[in-house]
C-alpha cells in the first residue's frame, strides 16, 4: 500500500520552531518531487515548500521564505519541514504530497495531515 504519513505537528509559540516529517511506505520517495502544502480554516490550500527529485532543487513560497526549510533524508525515506519563527498566520493543516511529475504537479500522492497552530 502507497502511503504518505506526517507527523511533527503541535501547538508551538510564536516565534517558536516545529519539525515536520512525511515517511513514505510503499514506494521510494527519492524519485519524486515532495511538496509540502498547508490549509488554514475558511482558506484555500497553498502550496508552503517542495524539492525536486532530480537535483534537490527547494522551492518555497514568499510568506515562509528564510524561515522554513525541506530537505530530504533518503536513507529513512522522510522528507522534513523545518519551521523556524513561527507566526500565528502560519497556523494550518500542513499535507506532504509526492508527484512524479515537476514541481508544478501534479501530485499523486498525500498524506492524512497533521495540524500545526501557532498561538501564546
Amino acid at each position: 500500500q502507497l502511503q504518505l504519513v506526517e507527523s511533527g505537528g503541535g501547538l508551538v509559540q510564536p516565534g517558536g520552531s516545529l519539525r515536520l516529517s512525511c515517511a513514505a511506505s510503499g514506494f521510494t520517495l527519492d524519485s519524486y518531487v515532495i511538496g509540502w502544502f498547508r490549509q488554514a480554516p475558511g482558506k484555500e490550500r497553498e502550496g508552503v515548500s517542495c524539492i525536486s527529485s532530480s537535483d534537490n532543487s527547494t522551492y518555497y513560497a514568499n510568506s515562509v521564505k528564510g524561515r522554513f526549510t525541506i530537505s530530504r533524508d533518503n536513507a529513512k525515506n522522510t522528507v522534513y519541514l523545518q519551521m523556524n519563527s513561527l507566526k500565528p498566520e502560519d497556523t494550518a493543516v500542513y499535507y506532504c504530497a509526492a508527484g512524479a511529475a515537476g514541481v508544478a504537479g501534479p501530485y499523486d500522492y498525500w498524506g492524512q495531515g497533521t495540524q500545526v497552530t501557532v498561538s501564546s
